[in-house]
């Protein structure tokens, strides 16, 4: 991850949380999955409060994911075709998009951020399908939420060695970190459960 990026979030904390995810979720590449793992470790560093963090979270994801369906809903498939490209969204991802989508649906809003490129896309996707305003919040903001809580107590539960998450996504892909990162937390919650008794 560039240290541009994390010296942006040490410095602008929140507001920094909040604009980064929002314009990595309209597709700019933007490691979302490793800044707020380590957003997760300045909170364990007392540097941020998770709560306060995890509301900008929220808001940055379902801002960058509510702009997408807009788009999508008035500009449609066209506009990604000819524009998508320059900030690397090709045809191959829009066609895995379209075809998750038509197969699995409202899930895909769901679990789609957690799936590079669709995560990108599937707003886009379902405004271009013309989804209902009030199912697309449902989904879209209910993933959104779980993505960002997800990796933020990932963070904070890792503490300094949040930097694993950066490698496992260089070194084996995002599948293998997600992988890894259940694991880790099942762990976690295991342990902290033994702890308490």
């Amino acid at each position: 991850m560039s240290k541009d990026i994390l010296s942006f979030i040490v410095h602008y904390q929140y507001i920094g949380i909040f604009l980064a995810l929002c314009l990595g979720i309209i597709g700019l590449p933007i490691p979302d999955e490793v800044l707020l793992t380590f957003s997760g470790y300045l909170i364990s560093q007392g540097k941020m409060e998770f709560f306060l963090a995890l509301l900008f979270a929220f808001a940055g994801a379902v801002s960058g994911i509510t702009l997408s369906y807009v788009l999508g809903k008035k500009l449609g498939l066209p506009f990604l075709r000819k524009f998508g490209p320059k900030i690397g969204i090709h045809e191959d991802k829009i066609e895995v998009t379209q075809k998750y989508f038509q197969k699995y649906g409202n899930i895909v809003l769901l679990i789609g951020y957690f799936i590079p490129g669709v995560r990108h896309l599937s707003a886009y996707v379902a405004g271009i399908s013309d989804m209902s305003w009030r199912k697309f919040m449902f989904y879209a903001y209910s993933g959104g939420l779980i993505w960002a809580s997800f990796f933020l107590i990932l963070g904070k539960s890792l503490g300094a060695k949040w930097k694993l998450v950066e490698e496992y996504a260089r070194e084996f892909g995002l599948y293998a970190l997600l992988i890894a990162a259940v694991i880790a937390l099942v762990i976690w919650l295991i342990y902290r459960k033994k702890q308490k008794r």
